[in-house]
């Protein structure tokens, strides 16, 4: 899959990882289709990018992925766009850090919707044309945290691990078909998703010792590179490789020993 004149449509693209996603791709894709919930945060964006890029085709939409009809609406307004996406980035998550018998149910509801359902109705929506094209590539942001149980971020873990094992299963399904799917699985990242994410009283929360922290334009560009290269996964930084690597090695028994400890600390 070569990005150069890709049309791509980017989830959670306000922010973060999704917005330099925006950026990134914006002096290489034909189409921009860029996706989130704030509307001033994606007017922004498009002023910077089209004063940068005048010739790229860029448009926004505001939507609530944790709604299902604006999903839907979503996918009727894209393919009127752009009859032929060829690239799906589905960035767009949510974190709850605390411990699950105080967190607040809506909040978890969300970001199963969002992490989940909006992910998985987005990719059904937008696959079948990139198979008949026989060209595209889907993105799905998963995290680390996909590998293992982890104590006091308990259903954000496991909704990445849904996403991991979905891109897995459906990377095995398109084998032959031109379309790729990548996980892409980075361990922490400065970004306003640890604000979002953590709790008023735990104030200044960090996801791990500062040498795991990746930036977000080392993540996106390690992204890019594995799409263009056909990645099944990709976990950015060196710190997370090794240590992802031995994650996935280590017996559930001694994994379920550390979630433990970790819960208590």
């Amino acid at each position: 899959m070569r990005l150069e004149g890709c049309h791509a449509l980017v989830t959670g693209a306000s922010a973060g990882i999704g917005r330099e996603f925006a950026r990134q791709l914006a002096g290489r894709a034909a189409t921009l289709l860029l996706v989130a919930r704030r509307q001033n945060r994606l007017e922004e964006l498009r002023a910077e990018l089209r004063a940068q890029h005048p010739q790229l085709c860029l448009e926004i939409r505001q939507t609530d992925l944790a709604q299902h009809d604006q999903v839907d609406e979503l996918l009727a307004w894209a393919n009127d766009r752009v009859p032929a996406i060829d690239l799906l980035i589905n960035n767009a998550g949510l974190g709850d850090l605390g411990a699950f018998a105080t967190a607040d149910p809506e909040k978890l509801d969300r970001m199963q919707l969002v992490n989940v359902v909006a992910l998985t109705r987005l990719t059904r929506g937008l696959l079948p044309a990139m198979i008949a094209q026989k060209r595209g590539a889907i993105l799905n942001v998963s995290s680390s945290a996909s590998f293992l149980p982890m104590a006091n971020f308990a259903v954000y873990a496991a909704t990445k691990a849904y996403v991991t094992s979905f891109s897995e299963a459906l990377r095995s399904e398109l084998r032959g078909a031109g379309v790729d799917v990548t996980a892409l699985c980075p361990g922490p990242v400065r970004t306003e998703f640890t604000e979002v994410a953590q709790r008023e009283e735990q104030g200044d929360a960090r996801l791990g010792p500062a040498m795991v922290y990746v930036s977000v334009e080392e993540v996106v560009a390690a992204a890019l590179r594995g799409i263009e290269a056909g990645r099944a996964i990709v976990v950015p930084g060196v710190a997370m490789k090794i240590g992802m690597a031995i994650v996935r090695l280590t017996p559930l028994a001694v994994l379920r020993l550390a979630s433990r400890f970790s819960a208590k600390t």
